[in-house]
Parts: C-alpha cells; sequence; structure tokens
C-alpha cells in the first residue's frame, strides 16, 4: 500500500494506515509492540478502571463458528490504572517514535463495576493515562457492565462529557489527547440524534461506532448463540456500518468517526470509509483469520480504492453521502 493512499490525516495525528486493533484485545497494554509489528496504523488498548477488577465469572466469552462471531461477557477484567501506567511509562520513548512515523496509540476508558461515581472514574483514567495516550475513549456502551449504557443518555452524557474534557484540558502535558465516545450500535434513533447534538456541542474529537450488540440477528447458526453478552463479529457489520452512516449524517461529516464491528476484508473496510468512517478497527477477524488478515485487509483496500477512483482513503471517507 503506497504511503500517501493510505495515510490517514484525523484526530491531531498521521496514521499510516487506517486499520487499527479494537479495544477488548490488549485489555492490559502487554503486547502493543508485537501488535504494531503485525500491520496496524494504530492500536487501542483496554478497556482499563481505575481499580484492578476480576470481571464476570468464566466461561465468558464463547466462539460462534458457523457464524464467524463472537459473544462475550468480560465485565471489564482490568489490571487497573496504576499497573497499565508503569507498563506504558516503561515504553514510553518507543510509543513516541511509534507515533512520530504514523502508529498512534489509544487507550479505552471504563468505569469499575463497584464504583457509584461513574464520571470520577473516567476523569481518574484521563489525569493517570491520558498523559502516555494519543486518544482516549470514553466507552459507555459495553453491555457487560450493568447500568454502564445508560450513561449514553442524553443528560448523563452531557455531565460525563463535560468533566472528561474539562479534565483533558487541563492535563499538564504539551500534546493533549484526543477525546472519543465509543458507543453502542442498538441505539433508538431518539438516542442517536442526543448524542450527536451533545458530541457537537461540546466538541468531543470524535465517535468510535460501535460496540457489541445484544440483538440476536434470526440469521445466526450457532449453538451458542444465546449466550448472554455482546455479539461481534460478520453478524454485526451491516448494523456497525449503518449506525455510522447515521451518526455521520447527524453530526454533518464534522466529527471524525472509527468504524468498529464485522470488519475482515478490505471491502468491509471500504463500506465503513464510505459511509463517514475515517479509520476501522478489527478484532473477531483475527480470531478467524489469524495475523496475516492485516496486510489482506489493507492490501485488498487499496486495491478497491483505486478500482473506484480515490486517490487516498481521506477522499472516499463518507463517499456514499456525496451521490
Amino acid at each position: 500500500m503506497a504511503a500517501p493512499l493510505r495515510e490517514v490525516r484525523v484526530l491531531g495525528h498521521r496514521f499510516c494506515n487506517p486499520v487499527g486493533l479494537a479495544a477488548g484485545f490488549d485489555k492490559h497494554g502487554e503486547a502493543m509492540d508485537g501488535l504494531y509489528k503485525m500491520g496496524f496504523g494504530f492500536v487501542e488498548i483496554g478497556t482499563v478502571t481505575p481499580k484492578p477488577q476480576e470481571g464476570n465469572p468464566r466461561p465468558r466469552v464463547f466462539r460462534l463458528e458457523e457464524d464467524e462471531a463472537v459473544i462475550n461477557r468480560y465485565g471489564f477484567n482490568s489490571h487497573g490504572h496504576a499497573a497499565v501506567e508503569r507498563r506504558l511509562r516503561a515504553r514510553q520513548d518507543a510509543q513516541l517514535r511509534l507515533t512520530r512515523v504514523g502508529m498512534p496509540l489509544g487507550i479505552n476508558l471504563g468505569k469499575n463495576k463497584s464504583s457509584t461515581d461513574a464520571a470520577a472514574d473516567y476523569v481518574a483514567g484521563v489525569q493517570t493515562l491520558g498523559p502516555l495516550a494519543d486518544y482516549l475513549v470514553v466507552n459507555v456502551s459495553s453491555p457487560n457492565t450493568p447500568g454502564l449504557r445508560d450513561l449514553q443518555g442524553k443528560a448523563q452524557l452531557q455531565d460525563l462529557l463535560t468533566k472528561v474534557l474539562a479534565a483533558r484540558d487541563a492535563l499538564p502535558c504539551a500534546h493533549k489527547p484526543a477525546v472519543l465516545v465509543k458507543i453502542s450500535p442498538d441505539l433508538t434513533t431518539q438516542d442517536k440524534q442526543d448524542i450527536a447534538s451533545v458530541v457537537c456541542e461540546l466538541g468531543v474529537d470524535g465517535l468510535i461506532v460501535s460496540n457489541t450488540t445484544v440483538s440476536r440477528p434470526s440469521s445466526l447458526q450457532s449453538r451458542q448463540r444465546s449466550e448472554p453478552g455482546g455479539l461481534s463479529g460478520k453478524p454485526l457489520r451491516e448494523l456497525s456500518t449503518q449506525t455510522i452512516r447515521d451518526m455521520y449524517s447527524l453530526t454533518r461529516g464534522q466529527v471524525p468517526i472509527i468504524g468498529v464491528g464485522g470488519v475482515s476484508s478490505g471491502q468491509d473496510a471500504l463500506e465503513k470509509i464510505r459511509a463517514g468512517a475515517s479509520l476501522v478497527q478489527m478484532y473477531t477477524a483475527l480470531v478467524y483469520h489469524g495475523p496475516p488478515v492485516v496486510r489482506a485487509v489493507k492490501q485488498e483496500l487499496e486495491e478497491l480504492l483505486k478500482e473506484q477512483g480515490f486517490r487516498n482513503v481521506m477522499e472516499a471517507v463518507g463517499a456514499d453521502h456525496q451521490s
């Protein structure tokens, strides 16, 4: 993939290619260097909670092989802020070099299950991990922490994001991280309008669309389909792309979107980019296709961009809305 074709400039950074690793794979910040070597243009670690917590009892992750899908109910198992901060500090110079050459780092923030003050948990994440991140993600959309998705409601979201953005702006570091919100694919039309309005009003830097779904498409074949938790992979693809389309329209293309959900080919990636995503992420595809899928997606994406007459990724962002 020739550099100018695949490069994306967004969120105050240069991304050498638009294919990133979604949160949930490297939850504790233990594998970033190996992951960049696999060819990802960016890596998002987490979700990280303030205090260490075990997450839900096992078994808590299920392969739906016939569907190329996964259901998980991990429940934010996390080593906690302090452990992750220590790991990131130990390789801070290496990450600065990676970011400089177009491989930024995202950190996904969550709240402890026992916490009674959600905003304080996210603010603590900004203060502790913000100086080590190129972008931060306020994850209010995991289906596996009771009450978490309620934080997507208009008043709660406005209150939460006002505090998070103030904490980010108050960071002492020279390069302050972008702040994105990760949303669910199971939102009502009203929910989506409310989120768009809050994000635009407060000047949130971006959206990650989307998390896993609690819906169960009738197409699912696997015996495991009725396990509780969030569904990812192929059956999420269309729902996630439609949510990208909706949020791009509602924000008039003014808010960068990272598209995630069922990306396992260059075609899948381009569909999300044309729907309004500036970058895409993968996770479940790695489970079924292994590390070579990263290069395959990048190569196919490059071929399709050329075929469809785009000079680079950025020209294709939101192309479906121009017609």
